[in-house]
């Protein structure tokens, strides 16, 4: 039975999230469509378009994004400090940036400012806003809504363009957060799409890197290529209209506990190099995949977790788990959590989603 979104977001849990939007039947987002003969690529950049400009707005930071050919992929922090601390003008200027025609009603409460009813339906109004420019729905809407839209003119119809609301799923530690971030990078690879992380047009990690090249001074051949390539000539050129936000640093994530993110930069590239290599070999040799990822066990001991479990989370995450990911002591917390905050489960104390996949994989 499909729960409501309260039930599924909880930021005293974690600011973390992942998200997934899925197109309708056989609708393409993007990509070559089997079925129509036509090519959508144009689309992914309106959603990394559309993406960026809404972090610019809403107090909600990118940490990573995969555009896959009838999907796509989140990995979402909302910022509670940053909206809390924005005064009634820029709660204002952020939300009119996003619906201008609500400007209207700031003025007309304005010029009846004497009024002691409209001073409070003022207060009230920025306080709904500034709640909605921290909530992952609104965020999502926005996003959805825009690209079927346009999706809908393009192809001259009308009707659902996306299968139903989106996917939200809970990131409870550091674990998940990695593996999940991971695992949205390397999605082009794992699907056949591409053979490496420079060629995984429309994703992160490519932007990450570069973003990365753009600051080296003496630069390798494979950065020059990279900068030169013509399917990230959205990230090359100049941008749209407007100031987009740029993804959350690597630097800048804190882990849900409040410690810092246990990788660097250049350890984050150099582990999904060797991942995207090991995932090449992991269906016909296993052996030698997980032999691969071990040379990257230093890295890995910084979350707790084994080469093979690390390439099953970044091959089957989406399997493993539920409404949340976490290692088993992460869910059981969340999941108490959640039923002291009111929500009803069917059976509370006897099964908690995930816990089995969480043990599998952390051995916890």
């Amino acid at each position: 039975m499909t729960r409501a979104r309260y039930q599924q977001i909880s930021l005293d849990d974690t600011p973390y999230y992942h998200c997934v939007s899925r197109c309708v039947r056989r609708a393409y987002l993007c990509g070559d469509d089997p079925v129509s003969g036509q090519n959508f690529n144009h689309r992914r950049q309106w959603l990394v378009t559309r993406i960026k400009q809404l972090s610019a707005q809403f107090a909600i930071d990118v940490c990573a994004y995969a555009i896959m050919s009838n999907h796509y992929h989140l990995v979402l922090f909302v910022n509670q400090d940053k909206v809390r601390n924005w005064s009634d003008a820029e709660v204002i200027r952020h939300w009119t940036a996003l619906f201008p025609r609500n400007a209207a009603i700031i003025e007309t409460l304005r010029n009846n400012a004497k009024s002691r009813k409209a001073q409070k339906q003022l207060v009230q109004q920025v306080q709904l806003w500034r709640e909605r420019l921290a909530d992952i729905s609104w965020f999502m809407r926005c996003l959805n809504e825009s690209v079927a839209r346009k999706a809908n003119k393009e192809d001259d119809c009308k009707g659902r363009f996306w299968e139903g609301r989106f996917k939200s799923q809970a990131l409870l530690d550091e674990k998940a957060l990695v593996t999940c971030m991971a695992y949205v990078d390397l999605n082009p690879i794992r699907a056949g799409m591409s053979d490496s992380l420079d060629s995984s047009d429309f994703t992160s990690i490519q932007e990450r890197l570069i973003n990365h090249a753009k600051k080296v001074k003496n630069r390798s051949y494979r950065q020059h290529r990279l900068l030169t390539r013509r399917g990230a000539k959205h990230l090359l050129g100049r941008q749209s209209r407007g100031k987009p936000s740029s993804l959350k640093p690597l630097s800048e994530l804190s882990s849900v506990r409040e410690n810092a993110f246990p990788f660097s930069q250049r350890s984050y590239f150099e582990l999904l190099e060797t991942t995207s290599k090991a995932l090449s070999l992991f269906k016909e040799e296993s052996a030698r995949a997980i032999h691969i990822l071990e040379e990257k066990q230093s890295v890995l001991q910084a979350i707790g977790i084994s080469a093979e479990s690390w390439i099953k989370s970044v091959t089957h995450f989406h399997r493993h788990y539920g409404p949340a990911a976490g290692a088993e002591s992460s869910l059981v917390e969340f999941h108490n959590s959640q039923i002291r905050a009111g929500i009803d489960y069917k059976y509370p104390h006897k099964w908690i989603r995930g816990v089995h996949s969480a043990r599998l994989l952390y051995g916890t």
